[in-house]
């Protein structure tokens, strides 16, 4: 079973902005190194012969047509932004070591 750091699991659950106990961190470390045990025996699965698809039964797509057509304008595009920085858009940053 792959096991996951405690480090690890606190900067996934960083990420997925979840707060954790210390007891949850260790429990939840272990259930994280369980699926990735399930997910390395899917993969060792041979699919040499198998094609790739995007449904396990036939679906048909029914697309648009990608016509060209004009753009939103940008005001229009960001009047609901809570935060600008000229043309963009300002969203708070959630990574470590990102800020900039």
């Amino acid at each position: 079973m792959a096991e996951l750091t405690r480090k690890e699991v606190e900067e996934l659950a960083l990420l997925a902005r979840l707060h954790l106990e210390p007891d949850e961190l260790d429990r939840i470390g272990s259930e994280l190194g369980t699926i990735l045990a399930y997910f390395g025996t899917i993969a060792a699965v041979d699919t040499t012969d198998v094609p790739p698809m995007t449904h396990a039964v036939p679906v048909d797509l029914a697309l648009r047509a990608d016509d060209p057509a004009p753009s939103l304008p940008v005001a229009e595009a960001l009047r609901g932004a809570p935060k600008r920085d000229g043309d963009l858009i300002v969203v708070p940053a959630i990574i470590p070591g990102s800020e900039s």
